[in-house]
């Protein structure tokens, strides 16, 4: 028999994926505990969250492209010669 056999070593890899896995329990613990299970994050929350985001976004570059066109047209209406 090989004693060696009976040895099983733990790799750096199975720790961090354990220390991984008890961090992402007790954010999950404290987060349910703070904000109360029906206003947990969840993947679609998230999902969500983001499209909203990119919608901002839209929006704020459309307003400052309509912002741009307006400065530059007044622009261009300040640099024509006066008769």
């Amino acid at each position: 028999m090989n004693s060696s056999a009976s040895h099983q070593t733990i790799g750096l890899t199975t720790i961090s994926r354990t220390v991984a896995s008890l961090a992402v329990g007790v954010v999950q613990t404290l987060e349910r505990a703070v904000v109360g299970p029906a206003r947990m994050r969840t993947a679609q929350g998230n999902a969500w969250e983001a499209i909203c985001a990119d919608r901002a976004r839209a929006d704020q570059r459309v307003a400052l492209e309509r912002l741009v066109a307006e400065l530059a047209a007044a622009g261009a209406r300040d640099r024509q010669p006066v008769n």
